[in-house]
């Protein structure tokens, strides 16, 4: 194939350079905002910020309640305790069903697949109403349990969709040797199939992990105190109604963002690796 010419290539990467820059102008607005000393919109299109501060993540981090309490760890600890409790339901929950929808008939089978699609179909808000009568008949409104509980109704169903169908894909003669060789079948899954389906454990941790992480507003229906909010609820309250504190929103979109980031880089090696090919030879 003959190569493109030079000012072809030039053309190319000129236009990747612009798209990119487009994509991450945004960011760079975000960063600005967070890095200067000023709670105002600037409206000049220069991305730099200067002079440089670290006043407003100073601000944002060490803020307290009335009674002196440190209310960022609060609610840093709460979002943390949230989305690794319902990553952890969805992972356990997920790869349970999704075995048993790839590999079992049953009654039921096809319809409850379909159920769960169906819940797929309409925004968490709908169901914000139902959830909350539910959750005060439980006495679970305010509670980080609750809350849990809520955020994995919405994420198990998508969890399971996705494991059945990475489960669909390894093939049925890898158990069937496990089985010959004497393998019963709860060993065929916890040695065989979980192994082998890593990078959709990690998507399903990931996806898991950011639904309880990035969600706002059934936790700030259900959540009453400052002390029980987590990050994404805090941080609305810097936008009011006459003002707004962009350098201090600004500096912690950053810092909620900075975990998801973290879990994404640990998970990636998974996310793009092949474990089963090669599994059984043709």
């Amino acid at each position: 194939m003959r190569r493109p010419s030079l000012l072809a290539r030039l053309a190319i990467h000129a236009g990747l350079l612009t798209i990119t820059f487009a994509t991450l102008y945004p960011v760079l607005w975000v960063i600005k905002m967070a890095l200067t000393d000023s709670q105002s919109f600037a409206l000049t299109i220069n991305p730099i910020p200067w002079p440089i501060t670290l006043n407003n993540f100073q601000d944002v981090v060490t803020t307290t309640d009335m009674h002196g309490h440190w209310l960022f760890g609060r609610q840093l600890l709460n979002s943390v305790i949230v989305s690794l409790a319902t990553m952890a339901v969805g992972i356990v929950l997920a790869c349970t069903a999704g075995y048993a929808f790839s590999r079992f008939e049953f009654p039921g089978n096809k319809a409850g697949l379909k159920g769960m699609l169906v819940t797929q179909m309409f925004p968490g808000v709908v169901m914000a109403i139902p959830l909350y009568i539910l959750m005060d008949r439980l006495h679970l409104l305010d509670s980080l349990t609750g809350l849990t509980l809520v955020y994995s109704t919405t994420a198990i169903p998508f969890c399971v969709w996705m494991l059945k169908g990475y489960f669909d894909t390894i093939p049925k003669e890898l158990e069937e040797a496990a089985i010959m060789d004497g393998a019963s079948q709860w060993t065929v899954f916890t040695r065989v199939m979980l192994p082998l389906c890593r990078p959709a454990l990690a998507v399903t941790a990931l996806f898991s992990f950011m639904t309880a992480w990035n969600e706002f507003i059934l936790a700030a229906t259900f959540m009453n105190g400052a002390r029980s909010y987590t990050l994404p609820v805090a941080l609305q309250h810097y936008v009011g109604d006459y003002s707004t504190e962009w350098g201090h929103f600004a500096a912690g979109a950053i810092l909620v963002s900075i975990p998801v980031m973290a879990l994404f880089m640990v998970l990636q090696r998974h996310l793009v690796e092949g474990l089963t090919a090669g599994g059984v030879k043709g």
